[in-house]
């Protein structure tokens, strides 16, 4: 049984050989600690780590905004530079540390910047990326499941607007946040087809991304979810099932719980990174509370990782019954932190092929 193939098999409670020891990545202060500790330079971050990765990812650079702003740079010093991107947004990005940009202004404030900023997220051939005959052929050449990128129905509506000017239109104009959601969904299954023509191995899944929870909650009312965001999850989901693909996952942090059930009535059954945070967030009680057609991946508290071996096999163990019930992969629920020595993450990953080679996972 390939990756592949062990994937499919777990996401639908099918018999499968072994769990998947699976890494994510981690942040570049910690792959600085890593190689002052041991780890090449030059490695092949999985193999040395005797890990898998989650997924591959295919046809992303199709959805990004055409034609893309022309850059912009304002001022640029050793730490950092503020810059118009390509999203039409002008932001303070560090150079020196990891973290996330700050927003500083938007091409996108209003319901009337919309119809020009739409212009630029239509189908059009030459949006299509040069080389993604290229991506295509290393994705289907290697052994991770294959995940074809979806649009974001509300992170990037946040990120070109930010949150206060999205909060305003989702109150004062409803109606054009929907429209948004429409156009972005109708770019990923124009995007959708475009991929799968050029593909000889179909894709495992469809994965978006959102970030749109925090510490207490989501940002979207789960009422206004259903009234204008979801129709876009369903078109999508709709699209992936006419090529045989039922598998819709999506990656967002935060207190997610709320969303879940609106989630999943829109056809989103597979949610990572399930992160623990200071709201400590129960992956067994979300599959008691939302059943067996919430897949998950992820829901392993990373914050441990720095804690050493009997914090590390405590948080192993509490993951064991929702391993066992199928429909889960453990990992770490986010990048690896810089406070995880590069031995103690090696016994996680060590901890986790004893468990598999035992037939516990």
């Amino acid at each position: 049984m390939d990756d592949r193939e062990r994937f499919l098999a777990l996401m639908h409670y099918q018999d499968f050989d072994r769990m998947p020891v699976v890494h994510w990545d981690v942040w570049s202060e910690t792959q600085e600690r890593w190689v002052a500790e041991g780890m090449p330079e030059d490695a092949d971050v999985w193999e040395y780590l005797g890990a898998v990765p989650r997924w591959t990812f295919v046809g992303g650079g199709i959805l990004d905004p055409f034609p893309p702003f022309e850059e912009e740079v304002y001022e640029e010093t050793e730490s950092y530079r503020i810059y118009l991107g390509p999203d039409g947004v002008i932001q303070k990005e560090w150079k020196d540390r990891t973290g996330i940009p700050q927003f500083i202004d938007f091409a996108l404030k209003t319901a009337g910047d919309w119809p020009a900023f739409r212009e630029r997220f239509l189908p059009n051939p030459d949006r299509i990326p040069r080389d993604l005959d290229s991506e295509i052929t290393e994705a289907e050449q290697g052994s991770a499941p294959i995940a074809i990128t979806l649009a974001s129905m509300m992170g990037w509506i946040r990120n070109w607007m930010g949150v206060e000017n999205m909060a305003y239109l989702m109150h004062d104009d409803p109606d054009v946040y929907a429209s948004m959601v429409d156009t972005l969904a109708d770019l990923a299954c124009w995007s959708i087809d475009q991929v799968l023509l050029r593909m000889k191995t179909g894709p495992a899944l469809g994965v978006g991304w959102e970030d749109i929870c925090f510490r207490s909650g989501p940002l979207i009312n789960p009422k206004f979810f259903e009234r204008y965001v979801a129709a876009g999850y369903e078109k999508m989901g709709q699209k992936l099932g006419a090529h045989g693909i039922d598998l819709m996952a999506i990656d967002c942090d935060g207190l997610i719980e709320p969303l879940l059930g609106p989630w999943l009535d829109a056809g989103v059954n597979l949610h990572y990174p399930v992160e623990i945070g200071v709201w400590n967030t129960d992956p067994i009680a979300l599959r008691k509370k939302f059943g067996r057609e919430l897949r998950m991946v992820g829901g392993f508290n990373k914050m441990t990782l720095e804690q050493g071996p009997a914090a590390i096999d405590a948080e192993i163990e509490r993951r064991l019954p929702l391993v066992q019930d199928g429909g889960y992969i453990i990992m770490p629920d986010h990048h690896i932190t810089p406070g995880v020595p590069l031995e103690s993450y090696q016994y996680y990953l060590g901890r986790l092929h004893e468990l598999s080679q035992e037939g516990l996972l």
